[in-house]
């Protein structure tokens, strides 16, 4: 991956074809409202998956940290790998199942705190750490499967794999968790299930005197539906970039979207009436035409499948896009700014006049869900970090936000 940073000749050119403008001052403002939402005794934890869900994962710990935020959740050791190495000294929680010595090991090198999900894992932990005979024993996490049928052991034997893992002193089990499958459903029958779960084997292991000392189980959607979810600490995904997980949580909090996608144009084209337009001729042309090309396609991260579907945003326009999306670029119907000249920017998601074109309405094109849009965004597009201000609602807290 190019690294704009590090090659400082390149940097004037980051706006030049195509690129993603990172809103650091609406990421503040997420994580300040989600605080808004938490007890002083409940933490949080921004997650920071997926390169921060495709918005540059270091920038966004950096500044979610600066926040309030007090953790910090990755998917993988090398994403925590990489955070260390940016110099970030916050707990770091490696939230897949690891099982590989190296792995192990890396965890223990660059002090990343790990999920144990079985007691194998945790023997393979034991077994590795003991051989690189560490001097403290190594914080762990122990996920329950209460309902998600993903990651985490049997709720019902909470206390056989706590003991278990008790026995082992190159670990320390600092916290116990779940996952809700559902806190973004309307109808809290199941999510509810699952918190009884939790709160059985809690009890427990409370009895037993071997209960972790932090409790977590909600994700940006349980965060926002019930306090009584919060326990010691909540992991805010979706929510820190600005998005609702489900419509009905929109007036629990006043969210900003982050990430701004946009683009140049870089040639014009006035075709007749009956031009075919780009691969397959899936648009033919109903009456003269002018044609904008921007740069950038599928290969950048926007969906193939909204082809002759989508608009963006010209100087406050809403534009059709025409013809199939191409790996680097892309047509747009341009009749009626007949003075639009090359090198405009082009807004794809964003805002620009009164109008806006979100992650969700790409989303609900697609047949996805926005989380598969911000993620698939691609790393020959540079982030660039921006700080404006947000639009604060005066009375609801999704005001200006519902289309």
């Amino acid at each position: 991956m190019l690294s704009w940073e590090h090659t400082p000749d390149l940097l004037p050119m980051r706006g030049c074809r195509a690129w993603i403008e990172i809103n650091l001052t609406a990421l503040a403002h997420n994580v300040q409202q989600f605080k808004t939402r938490l007890s002083p005794q409940t933490d949080l934890m921004a997650v920071v998956k997926a390169d921060a869900y495709g918005h540059g994962a270091v920038t966004v710990a950096q500044t979610a940290l600066q926040a309030g935020a007090t953790w910090l959740g990755v998917a993988t050791v090398p994403e925590g790998i990489e955070l260390r190495q940016a110099g970030i000294a916050a707990p770091i929680l490696v939230m897949g199942a690891v099982n590989h010595p190296e792995e192990v090991r890396a965890i223990a090198l660059w002090q990343l705190q790990p999920t144990l999900v079985t007691p194998k894992q945790a023997l393979v932990f034991a077994e590795t750490l003991a051989t690189a005979a560490p001097t403290v024993p190594l914080p762990v996490h122990l996920k329950l499967d209460t309902g998600m049928a993903r990651l985490g052991f049997d709720w019902q034997r909470a206390g056989e794999f706590i003991s278990l893992v008790r026995r082992l002193p190159q670990l320390d089990p600092v916290s116990l968790y779940s996952h809700l499958a559902t806190a973004d459903s309307p109808e809290p029958a199941v999510m509810r299930l699952q918190q009884q779960r939790f709160e059985q084997a809690i009890a427990d292991l409370r009895a037993q005197g071997l209960c972790p000392p932090r409790l977590h189980l909600a994700n940006s959607a349980g965060t926002l539906a019930a306090p009584d979810l919060h326990y010691d600490l909540v992991r805010v995904g979706i929510g820190l970039y600005g998005f609702y997980p489900a419509p009905h949580l929109r007036a629990a909090v006043d969210l900003q979207p982050v990430m701004e996608v946009k683009a140049r144009v870089t040639h014009l084209n006035a075709i007749a009436a009956g031009t075919g337009v780009s691969y397959g001729h899936q648009f033919i042309a109903p009456q003269p035409l002018n044609l904008a090309v921007v740069g950038v396609g599928y290969a950048d991260g926007v969906p193939r499948i909204l082809s002759n579907r989508m608009a963006v945003l010209v100087r406050g326009q809403r534009l059709p896009q025409v013809g199939a999306i191409t790996m680097d670029q892309m047509m747009i119907d341009v009749t009626s700014l007949p003075d639009l000249q090359v090198g405009e920017p082009v807004t794809l998601l964003g805002q620009s006049g009164p109008d806006q074109i979100s992650a969700e309405d790409w989303a609900a094109l697609s047949g996805t869900i926005s989380w598969e849009i911000l993620c698939g965004f691609k790393h020959r597009l540079p982030r660039i970090t921006v700080e404006t201000a947000v639009r604060l609602s005066t009375t609801d807290p999704a005001a200006g936000l519902r289309k």
